[in-house]
């Protein structure tokens, strides 16, 4: 038995370590973005937003028929 000797308290440690990093790993693709990829978005859906809205008031500036006097 001439084998390794392991102090048990550091090893559960390290145990507990690796899982807890996999765990993070883990919910880092499930849930996680970037800050970068959230502004990103954020500045599209913005973008989206206001060419929605000068799209609506071209819209309105066609619709309304011209006043005959």
């Amino acid at each position: 038995m001439s084998g390794k000797i392991v102090n048990l308290r550091q090893a559960r440690k390290r145990k507990a370590r690796e899982a807890d990093a996999r765990k993070a790993e883990e919910n880092r693709s499930k849930f996680g973005r970037t800050r970068a990829e959230r502004a990103g978005d954020a500045a599209d859906a913005a973008r989206r937003e206001q060419q929605l809205e000068r799209l609506e008031l071209h819209r309105m500036d066609k619709e309304v028929p011209p006043e005959d006097s």
